[in-house]
């Protein structure tokens, strides 16, 4: 029973996503009204799910086992959430709180119960979605890259008054950090989604020892930097030439998880 709470648990925390990715576009009146009752129920299916395997279990909860451990960190994250809700009625952390909430929870229940792939479709499906949506994440951070480039190139010619043939057609400051930011908010579903996909099929076939492959720890990584990026953007309304910093940023931390396909035991390139 354990894993069927936390299930449940997990299905509300997904609401918390979409609420968070819904926020930093156009927030939605009804879904912040009932944001935090959603969050409330799904950390009370959670607090079940613990307590039934500290009772069911003869070894009680596994601090030590990597399982147990995220599940018990999301909990414990969610719940000093809401004592900080209680007491400042704020939901802005939320954006970068839900997001890690549900991941870590969800593979949690992956570790706990893996999925098996009778059928080869099935398991390509996954695999082809996976790719699919983790490259369009990627077209998006490199979309959102390029249009930081173009802003420091901008901002410098116009800071010098010397515009050049090139300079002089690019698009307005403001439209050119109109565009970066776009496309993160677009690539973000894309690869958060992507992640999921690849968790799927990489726990059905590893197991959870994959969580300590190189590849996989970079490109949580990578995501946490994403979701900072959106945050500060959001929250802080960074603009201009330190968005565009961070921007580049974020193309590090992407460079570097896919570098690390050259490296990993579990999602290394086929050779030609």
């Amino acid at each position: 029973m354990p894993i069927l709470w936390l299930k449940v648990a997990a299905g509300f925390y997904a609401l918390g996503l979409l609420w968070s990715l819904a926020s930093l576009s156009r927030p939605c009146s009804f879904m912040s009204r009932i944001i935090m009752p959603v969050m409330g129920v799904g950390l009370v299916f959670h607090f079940v799910s613990l307590v039934e395997s500290v009772v069911s279990s003869p070894a009680g909860l596994t601090i030590a086992s990597v399982v147990d451990s995220e599940s018990l960190f999301a909990f414990l994250m969610l719940a000093a959430f809401m004592l900080a809700f209680a007491r400042y009625r704020t939901t802005s952390p939320g954006i970068f709180l839900f997001p890690l909430v549900f991941l870590l929870t969800f593979v949690s229940t992956l570790a706990r119960q893996p999925l098996q792939f009778d059928s080869p479709v099935v398991r390509s499906g996954w695999v082809v979605a996976h790719i699919a949506l983790i490259f369009a994440g990627y077209a998006a951070l490199f979309l959102s890259f390029a249009a930081s480039l173009l802003y420091l190139v901008q901002e410098r010619a116009l800071k010098s008054k010397r515009q050049s043939a090139v300079t002089s057609r690019l698009p307005s400051l403001q439209t050119v950090d109109d565009i970066s930011y776009k496309a993160l908010l677009w690539g973000f579903p894309f690869m958060t989604l992507g992640l999921i996909a690849g968790a799927v099929v990489a726990q059905a076939s590893f197991g959870a020892s994959y969580f300590y492959d190189p590849k996989v720890l970079l490109s949580l990584g990578m995501w946490v930097v994403y979701v900072v990026l959106l945050y500060v953007r959001w929250n802080s309304a960074w603009r201009g030439r330190r968005a565009a910093y961070m921007a580049s940023f974020a193309l590090v931390a992407a460079l570097s998880a896919w570098v690390a396909n050259y490296f990993s035991a579990v999602h290394r390139f086929l050779a030609p």
